[in-house]
């Protein structure tokens, strides 16, 4: 639960007939992570199972294009579980491109009458415009050897100035649908070569000629009827297409849900990928294993496994330290804090793992700054009402609620009222200087933790020198250490004092000489980086312990908005009165609440883990069924 488990590297020699086998047997035990590094090359220069992944990916592919359409269980019977052959995966390919063809035949259907059917919605929207003409609408795109007819849309403002110009040329214009802003109009007149001098006249007006699709080249309620038949033909042909596929559906969803409880044996010697080798009959798997599973591991491939095997696990070397997954604690309790933390980023192999010291203060703090009994009791009630949408992230509600409740009752606060019950501890505005005291003391505490961690961690990693000189190491923790013992007796006495000089002189010369030693560059260039580097160290222990004061701002803060909404509730009349003092609440739950979360965050982040917590780990992905 504070580390990474320690982790083999393992080594399984088996025949290559058995790797399907094997690779099923430890994705049932979710223990081992394929590891595809060719170290293995120079003694078995082949990878197997090319054509089985071949196959897996295009069954793979067609069963989730088929899923989308059709419901199948996903249920897998443990006592049915068996090694998937090539010779099977290709028939479960095969079936599934059967259905696949079959399934695609459906969608085109189904697509080709909805274009249909959008179609036909376009032209009676069409129809619409030439509802008012009670003549064969194809005569109007028609040419005449006496007639020039033009139908379109004009602005309503142009109507009357149109009509006046074509009446000077000859012509008529009949007007048939006014609609927003545009007027739908025909021109009408005999045809005798004045085309050109009409045509610059409506160009003038912005006339916009319309098409009459031929579909619609009768009357328009004869039109608007075939229409009304052609969509009744349509939706009967869904429906019994609909109801084919249904039947369909049915027929295959059975063999479906075998399909797929195939593929899910098959995916782990697909997974396996470059993490077995093989010459000829002879084949060897490798991976990462925690080391306690190494036993239940060899014991599962022993009793399954017909032929013999050779198991052979070591420890990970210094060199391979950096790419050795880091198996984290899968606890159920802190599995929303461990979320967080790996936003941060996952534990390198060997780190301390910082899940539980994030959860314990993140609650910690967020009650601290956020205490009240009734805000807390209803952070707990939304989590436990929300669990289906929170999932995982009601815990994380439920124990901030229950810490807000808690220190709510140590500050005597609920829904902002200070007088209702007794304070426990300290309402926080009684004594500001306090509470700010109090911070400062959580905040020290908490650094000197992280710094040990950080200690911890270089220690773990075989750096001795990162250790006791890195940054955050033991002498910058001597430093601080004096630093505050000094503060504490200028407090108390009113001067620094000798022991806590020499603590603080003493690591900080070490540290400057030790950055001075570090630093390849000309003397004076040295003497300046290092003097940087080690003021640093000061000066961001200092501005990181002050960071914390913003833990007792919050509690502060949280009374001080309080008042602010019982004045102005006091300006009220009864009614009022209660109306401010709930929306007052909402208003500090809610905002207030949000930013006290960011701010919690932010000092786990940036205070506590850029100190100690790499976060450049590998996480272990396990073979998994």
């Amino acid at each position: 639960m504070f580390s990474t488990l320690p982790m083999k590297h393992l080594r399984i020699q088996l025949l290559t007939c058995d790797l399907p086998e094997a690779s099923l047997i430890l994705a049932e035990l979710g223990v081992f992570a394929p590891d595809p590094r060719p170290i293995l090359e120079a003694e078995l220069p082949s990878i197997p199972g090319e054509g089985y992944r071949h196959l897996y990916t295009q069954a793979r592919s067609r069963f989730d294009k088929i899923a989308r359409h059709v419901a199948y269980t996903d249920t897998l019977d443990n006592k049915e579980v068996h090694a998937v052959s090539e010779a099977d995966l290709q028939l479960t390919n095969d079936w599934l491109g059967e259905v696949w063809s079959d399934c695609s035949e459906f969608e085109e259907e189904r697509h080709r009458l909805r274009d249909q059917l959008h179609a036909i919605d376009e032209l009676e929207q069409t129809l619409d415009n030439f509802s008012n003409l009670n003549i064969d609408l194809g005569r109007l795109q028609q040419k005449s050897r006496f007639l020039e007819i033009h139908i379109g849309m004009v602005a309503r403002t142009q109507v009357k100035q149109l009509e006046e110009a074509v009446g000077l040329a000859g012509y008529l214009l009949y007007r048939f649908l006014e609609r927003e802003a545009r007027t739908h109009v025909i021109i009408i007149g005999a045809l005798d070569g004045e085309s050109a001098e009409l045509k610059s006249v409506l160009d003038t007006a912005g006339f916009r000629p319309l098409q009459v699709p031929e579909a619609l080249h009768s009357e328009p309620e004869k039109a608007k009827t075939s229409l009304r038949k052609q969509q009744t033909d349509l939706q009967q042909r869904q429906q019994q297409l609909e109801s084919r596929s249904a039947a369909w559906r049915t027929s295959i969803a059975r063999h479906l849900s075998a399909a797929a409880q195939t593929l899910r044996q098959a995916a782990p010697y697909f997974q396996v990928q470059n993490a077995a080798r093989n010459q000829g009959s002879l084949s060897a798997i490798q991976g990462w294993i925690p080391a306690r599973e190494v036993v239940n591991a060899e014991a599962g491939l022993r009793q399954k496994l017909h032929n013999p095997l050779v198991l052979e696990s070591r420890n990970p070397t210094e060199d391979e330290r950096p790419i050795v997954p880091s198996f984290i604690s899968r606890s159920r309790l802190l599995k929303p804090f461990s979320l967080l933390v790996k936003q941060y980023g996952i534990p390198r192999y060997g780190e301390v793992n910082p899940t539980l010291l994030f959860a314990v203060s993140y609650i910690l703090m967020f009650g601290m700054m956020f205490g009240d009994v009734g805000h807390g009791a209803i952070i707990l009630i939304s989590g436990i009402l929300a669990h289906r949408k929170l999932g995982s992230f009601t815990l994380f509600a439920v124990a901030a609620g229950i810490s807000s409740m808690v220190f709510g009752l140590l500050y005597g606060s609920i829904f902002g009222y200070e007088h209702v019950i007794h304070a426990i501890w300290i309402s926080p505005m009684s004594d500001p200087l306090y509470m700010l005291s109090m911070a400062l003391i959580w905040g020290v505490g908490f650094l000197v933790l992280i710094t040990l961690l950080n200690i911890i961690n270089h220690l773990q990693q075989n750096d001795p020198s990162g250790a006791l000189f890195g940054e955050n190491g033991i002498l910058s923790l001597l430093l601080y250490g004096g630093l505050l013992w000094g503060t504490f007796n200028i407090y108390q006495d009113g001067a620094f004092g000798v022991g806590a000089a020499v603590v603080a002189l003493s690591s900080l010369v070490a540290l400057f000489a030790y950055k001075l030693m570090g630093t390849a560059s000309p003397p004076g260039e040295r003497i300046l980086v290092a003097a940087i580097e080690t003021l640093e160290t000061v000066t961001g222990y200092a501005s990181n312990t002050l960071s914390f004061l913003r833990v007792a701002a919050f509690s502060l803060n949280h009374v001080a908005l309080a008042v602010a909404v019982f004045t102005l509730a006091g300006m009220m009349e009864e009614t009022g009165y209660w109306i401010t003092v709930v929306l007052g609440n909402l208003f500090i739950l809610i905002l207030e609440g949000l930013i006290v979360t960011i701010q919690v965050l932010r000092l786990e982040y940036y205070e506590g883990f850029s100190r100690f917590f790499a976060g450049d780990g590998k996480a272990f992905k396990p073979l998994t069924l």
